[in-house]
């Protein structure tokens, strides 16, 4: 377990290099939010899912270039199109796209929508391949996550998982400030999910609620606690990185941001 845990800490490092490279390039994008989930998409695509079976949908589908980069590191697409991203005519747009990577589920720009797609999706399968997406804390606000969070229990798909990047800052501010969304853990149980709280960039807690998921006969929640701007010193914890558009001085923050992530 040990050697499998550094080769997939070496593929995060991976990962957020592709992010960096791909943001500062395309001098525009959401770094912060890609950063913070890498540990969770690299662990699902590497152990939990059956590309070919399961589904998987990114509900934040700003942090589209976490996504983009997991896909390069398993070589699920070529990691040469991911410099195409935010360019004009490139296959990689600032939001997923299926019409352009049909490696993507679906394409989500507005949030708070990805859930409620994935509890049709689980309903569809009827409980025959898994159905995982990914939200941000802040996505909670919106009010249709609670609608297909209370659909999702009534139906009791035990085929969907939800993971919950909880980074505590959205493009706004801190999320307690925008609007305050406590206690995750209860509502989630009383709302009859089989909720799990854990550090979403520790591999063992990953590992060990992923474990969990199998043989319920509920819906799961894994509150995944985070750090927005993981990896990077000037990223992390400023909401200044939420969202960019990098005029000058790209060419400074790459090179201090590969050099941090090099160096870990």
């Amino acid at each position: 377990m040990e050697t499998n845990i550094e080769e997939w800490y070496e593929d995060c490092k991976t990962v957020r290099k592709y992010i960096v490279t791909m943001i500062l390039n395309s001098h525009s994008g959401h770094p912060g939010g890609s950063l913070s989930c890498v540990e969770i998409l690299v662990y699902l695509y590497k152990n939990i899912m059956d590309v070919n079976k399961d589904v998987f949908i990114l509900s934040k589908g700003h942090t589209a270039p976490a996504l983009y980069a997991t896909l390069a590191t398993e070589k699920i697409i070529d990691s040469n199109i991911l410099y195409e991203f935010r360019i004009n005519g490139g296959r990689l747009k600032g939001h997923p796209s299926r019409l352009q990577t049909k490696e993507i589920e679906i394409g989500l720009g507005s949030l708070g929508m990805g859930l409620s797609i994935a509890v049709g999706e689980s309903l569809a399968l009827r409980g025959k391949n898994k159905v995982f997406v990914l939200t941000g804390d802040g996505e909670l606000n919106e009010g249709s996550n609670w609608e297909a969070i209370m659909s999702a229990a009534h139906y009791n798909l035990k085929n969907l998982v939800l993971i919950i990047d909880i980074n505590k800052l959205q493009l706004d501010g801190p999320t307690n400030k925008v609007l305050k969304n406590e206690n995750l853990y209860n509502k989630f149980t009383s709302f009859g999910w089989k909720t799990i709280e854990i550090d979403g960039h520790d591999f063992y807690q990953i590992e060990n609620a992923f474990k969990l998921t199998v043989n319920q006969n509920k819906p799961i929640c894994i509150l995944a606690h985070t750090i927005k701007g993981k990896g990077i010193s000037f990223m992390e914890n400023n909401v200044d990185w939420h969202s960019v558009r990098i005029v000058n001085d790209y060419e400074k923050y790459k090179r201090i941001a590969l050099n941090e992530l090099e160096e870990v």
